[in-house]
């Protein structure tokens, strides 16, 4: 009502509150995008993707994956554990849309600010290097956004005399090498044997 009986009222709220903005700190996110190309149809992939459980045995970082409720879709959520130097972090992430056979979206919802998404993209013709006898080929990109700096410091047990950001900027290398990895043993999988992969690497902060 306070705005009603003094005209200016709204008006000063509105400043009050950009000034504060102004003064915040940014929210500092990083974005990193890793694809490339597997010779299967789209839905062959999404089907493999949309597993997340079976991605602990892709990552050197990722201790194990725990389903916590739900049935794959939309809504799953997943308890992640892992480890990186002397640290261990279990983070909560949830399902938040699928649209198969063509993206999967997740998000954590506890201990971690960040989401990400797998996108499928099953091309028209194959590339000019494909293998032969292949009759299918998807682009395949694994993205996330994530602000280390938002990690949960009471579920992180720290050594002495180390910071939560010391770690966030540290951290950093092992998130790319590790989405690396993921991808690289993801086609393999698919595939049925390894083979050279050309991965393409965004990364944006």
């Amino acid at each position: 009502m306070a705005d009603e009986r003094c005209p200016g009222f709204r008006n000063r709220c509105a400043a009050a509150h950009n000034a504060f903005l102004a003064r915040a700190p940014p929210i500092l996110v990083d974005e990193l995008v890793v694809s490339t190309v597997v010779y299967l149809p789209a839905e062959t992939a999404y089907e493999f993707l949309v597993d997340f459980p079976r991605y602990a045995a892709y990552s050197k970082h990722l201790r194990d994956v725990v389903r916590r409720s739900g049935d794959g879709g939309a809504g799953t959520r997943y308890a992640m554990r892992f480890a990186w130097w002397k640290l261990t972090y279990t983070v909560e992430s949830e399902v938040t849309a699928v649209d198969p056979p063509e993206r999967i979206e997740w998000g954590v919802v506890k201990n971690l600010d960040a989401s990400g998404r797998w996108r499928i993209e099953e091309l028209e013709e194959l590339p000019e290097d494909a293998p032969e006898g292949v009759e299918a080929a998807s682009r395949v990109s694994f993205e996330v956004s994530y602000d280390p700096r938002s990690a949960n410091e009471s579920g992180v047990d720290l050594p002495r005399f180390v910071s939560l950001g010391w770690v966030a900027e540290k951290i950093k290398p092992a998130i790319t090498s590790e989405a690396e990895r993921l991808v690289e043993r993801v086609v393999a999988d698919l595939e049925g044997e390894p083979r050279s992969v050309d991965l393409t690497v965004e990364r944006r902060s």
